[in-house]
């Protein structure tokens, strides 16, 4: 999973996954947003995994 890091104007941290739209967070550190971010990211593809239908 990759992952856009820049640091915003006011200083935070923002960390994106573009492969996931609308996953991305802040942080006060680079760390932070990182680990918001992951977080977030796996989530999401979670969700995505349970609501795909099974084939038995």
């Amino acid at each position: 999973m990759k992952i856009d890091i820049e640091r915003e104007e006011d200083g935070r941290w923002i960390a994106e996954v573009h492969d996931l739209p609308g996953v991305l967070a802040y942080g006060e550190t680079r760390e932070e947003a990182i680990t918001k971010v992951q977080s977030l990211a796996l989530r999401v593809i979670a969700a995505k995994t349970e609501q795909r239908p099974k084939d038995f």
